[in-house]
């Protein structure tokens, strides 16, 4: 009787192993396979709209330009591209604000990271990471470090930056006074136009669970 009852016992545990691996391989979620196209390509950004640094006072750039690579990628969240290079204005065309112009020098790469996909309308959603700028306004100086919300549509190749307070900080103000603090909660907002390099073709991203 008591063989038959430590039998039983141990084919019960058996059993409950069983179906708690099954139950949890079954609830894990699947990693998003992120379909970049082409790729690995390389892609030029334009701004096609202001591009605002908000902290506290807006700092305007009516040019900026990135450049950098793009590859298909699996996972939740998914880097689908590097940003190797980022630029603010030029010297015929300076960022400004009323403290004066502005400069912004920006440390790369910085990553464009995709969160989710809309079929429907070709959009993913995520966010430009490992975002790290030197900003330089009038006698002002300060760096941002962060990220910054933005989706990218596939039908216009628009990569729509559009960052919410909280997501990017502020550290080491100088002569800035108490108009750039480290309390400073800034934002960054503008459309670029996405293509691949030396091409008017606009990349796609897409989304899907296996």
């Amino acid at each position: 009787m008591k063989k038959n009852t430590s039998r039983t016992l141990v084919m019960a545990c058996a059993a409950a192993a069983a179906l708690g691996l099954t139950v949890g391989t079954a609830s894990a979620a699947p990693s998003t396979v992120w379909t970049v196209s082409p790729s690995p390509a390389l892609f030029d950004a334009t701004n096609v709209s202001n591009i605002v640094l908000t902290a506290t006072i807006p700092m305007t750039c009516t040019v900026s330009d990135a450049a950098g690579t793009m590859a298909s990628t699996t996972g939740n969240p998914g880097d689908v591209a590097d940003i190797d290079t980022m630029n603010f204005g030029t010297s015929a065309s300076p960022c400004t604000s009323v403290l004066g112009n502005v400069t912004t020098t920006s440390v790369t790469p910085w990553d464009v990271v995709a969160e989710d996909y809309d079929a429907a309308g070709g959009v993913t959603t995520g966010y430009v990471g490992n975002v790290t700028a030197n900003v330089t306004a009038g006698a002002c100086g300060f760096t941002v470090t962060g990220q910054a919300s933005a989706t990218y549509t596939n039908s216009t190749g628009i990569l729509s930056v559009d960052s919410v307070a909280g997501e990017l900080v502020v550290s080491n103000p100088v002569n800035c006074g108490a108009i750039v603090t480290e309390d400073t909660q800034p934002t960054f907002k503008g459309d670029y136009a996405v293509k691949v390099t030396g091409t008017d073709t606009i990349p796609t991203i897409v989304g899907s669970n296996p």
